[in-house]
C-alpha cells in the first residue's frame, strides 16, 4: 500500500520527524520559516544547500529548515513560480513575455532578463510573507501537535 501512496507516506514521515524534535516551538518555527523562505526563491536544485548553510550560519534548526524547503517540489514549483512571476510582473508594470521570433543569443538573453527580474521580485515578496506566516502559524500549532498520538502506517496483510 505504501508504494501507491509514497508521497503521502513521505509527508507523514517528515511531519512525524518534525513533531518529534525535542526543541522549543520557537526554534522549530524559526527553522521552518527559514526553510520556507528559501524554498520560495527560484533556486531550485540548490535550495537544500542554501537552507542548511543559512541554518548553520544563523544557528537555527537544520532539520526544520531542510523540511521547509520542500514547499517547492516538482509538483508545486510550476504553480509557485508562475504566481511569483505574475506578481513581480504586475509590481514592476512589465508586459507579458512573448517568445522571440528569431532564436539568437541576444533574443534569449533579453528574454531571460524579462523573466528573471519579475520572478526575483515576486519571489522576495513571497519569501518574506510566507516566512512570516509560517513562523507565526508554526509557533501556535507546534504545542498542539506535540500532544497528538500519530498512528503507525498500516502494515500490508498477508493472506
Amino acid at each position: 500500500m505504501w508504494r501507491r501512496w509514497g508521497l503521502i507516506r513521505q509527508f507523514k514521515l517528515n511531519f512525524v520527524r518534525l513533531m518529534r524534535l525535542r526543541l522549543k516551538p520557537e526554534e522549530i518555527a524559526k527553522g521552518l520559516a527559514l526553510g520556507i523562505s528559501i524554498g520560495m526563491t527560484p533556486t531550485l536544485g540548490f535550495q537544500m544547500v542554501i537552507a542548511l548553510f543559512f541554518a548553520i550560519l544563523l544557528k537555527e534548526n537544520k532539520i526544520a529548515a531542510a523540511l521547509g524547503v520542500w514547499i517547492t517540489n516538482p509538483v508545486t514549483a510550476p504553480f509557485i513560480y508562475a504566481a511569483e512571476y505574475e506578481t513581480g510582473r504586475i509590481l514592476l508594470h512589465m508586459p507579458h513575455v512573448g517568445l522571440p521570433h528569431t532564436l539568437s543569443y541576444a533574443a534569449l538573453k533579453h528574454l531571460g532578463w524579462e523573466v528573471i527580474v519579475p520572478l526575483g521580485v515576486g519571489s522576495l515578496l513571497y519569501a518574506v510573507v510566507c516566512g512570516a506566516l509560517t513562523y507565526f502559524v508554526t509557533l501556535r500549532l507546534v504545542p498542539a501537535f506535540k500532544g497528538w498520538r500519530i498512528p503507525r502506517w498500516p502494515k500490508k496483510r498477508r493472506n
